[in-house]
């Protein structure tokens, strides 16, 4: 078989004010359909140009026998590709499950069930007070979670830090951490991102006002650029002393990019997304090197039902997992668009899709009503 592909089709999904997701379809001839996410923020129009590039390629060479060949024989150019390869990927693993009768877990080898996730309470939390962050914590509690992470520090900058205003800026974040803190308690994890916003003197403040409010984890707090890595390394120390631990890379394309930082020693903790890594592939070599050098792998999961379903089959059979991320309460439409296949979170536990392939898919009515633009499609 030379294909297995009939034609490709990208959506882009308005959500909420501020959020759109991005869904990748591959059609087969017989009139099966693979399901991928390629969401990457405010980046609809890159997304295209990546997709005008690769989707033809992928129509004239993947095929389901190898559904992994195409993204790796395609290394990405720039996170826009890779979000293509991926989605790309995702859709071919799915469509090789459905045609073999097996989830896309089982056809990898599942290590663990259910799967430990924890609930990113931040793009739910529109209004960005103290008292709403811990309304967040306090319905995401309820949901079953007992794990929970936030990005409070709106008021940072490099900028800012950089002016020597740090420290005056990171107080309505702080407050923001303390608000969910006292409202889920003390005994559960709270989670903080910084998304890259500090330079590693303010950095080094805000990780001791972390932890005296019981912070788990501090995730991207400096750029992530190899220059980067030594300032890491020192910040990753400071966390052990403070009984913490550091965590990022979660736009990382490939283990090659990875690797400087784990071996160096910046993270306890590395984030691979499924939309971006370039392919199953790559994640769990991610994995399995990370397990080498005593590093666990916690996926980057805040967008939509695909790239979750993904990555709840994908972590059932990693080597060295932490827990999964996942959006909590952002829009109904995460479960409307793909009918509601999620259970319940049971003890900060999810079950996996039950179905072949992803076990998961997309209403093309749904599609339709809540498009952002015109689907772009391409013929095989």
């Amino acid at each position: 078989m030379t294909t297995a592909l009939g034609n490709a089709a990208l959506h882009c999904v308005r959500i909420t004010g501020k959020t759109c997701w991005s869904f990748l379809r591959l059609h087969t001839p017989d009139g099966g359909t693979g399901e991928g996410e390629a969401t990457l923020s405010g980046q609809d129009d890159a997304l295209l140009a990546a997709a005008e590039r690769l989707v033809p390629k992928a129509l004239l060479e993947a095929t389901l026998e190898n559904p992994g060949g195409f993204a790796a024989g395609h290394a990405p150019g720039d996170i826009y590709e890779a979000s293509i390869v991926s989605a790309l990927d995702q859709a071919l693993w799915d469509l090789h499950g459905r045609a073999h009768g097996h989830s896309l877990a089982q056809s990898l080898g599942i290590r663990r069930r259910p799967i430990p996730v924890y609930a990113n309470i931040n793009r739910r939390t529109v209004e960005r007070s103290p008292e709403a962050f811990a309304a967040s914590a306090r319905a995401a509690s309820a949901a079953g979670h007992v794990a929970f992470k936030l990005a409070p520090f709106d008021e940072v900058t490099r900028e800012v830090c950089a002016a020597g205003n740090g420290g005056r800026a990171m107080q309505a974040g702080l407050a923001r951490i303390a608000a969910v803190r006292e409202a889920v308690g003390p005994d559960v994890r709270l989670m903080v991102d910084c998304h890259w916003r500090f330079d590693e003197a303010t950095a080094v403040v805000l990780n001791e006002a972390a932890a005296k409010l019981g912070v788990y984890w501090i995730e991207c707090p400096l750029p992530e650029v190899e220059g980067s890595i030594p300032a890491l390394t020192r910040l990753r120390r400071q966390c052990e002393m403070l009984g913490m631990r550091q965590a990022g890379l979660e736009q990382s394309i490939g283990w090659e990019v990875i690797r400087p930082y784990c071996e160096a020693g910046a993270y306890d903790v590395v984030m691979p997304d499924v939309k971006y890594i370039g392919g199953v592939h790559e994640l769990r070599k991610v994995s399995s090197a990370c397990a080498d050098l005593g590093v666990e792998v916690s996926p980057h999961n805040p967008s939509g039902p695909v790239s979750h379903a993904f990555s709840l089959q994908v972590s059932a059979t990693l080597a060295a997992f932490d827990r999964l991320e996942m959006q909590f309460d952002e829009s109904p439409l995460f479960d409307a668009l793909v009918g509601a296949p999620f259970g319940p979170i049971v003890d900060g536990h999810a079950a996996l899709p039950s179905g072949s392939g992803l076990g998961v898919a997309l209403s093309g009515a749904l599609l339709e009503k809540h498009a952002e633009r015109a689907v772009r499609e391409w013929r095989g």
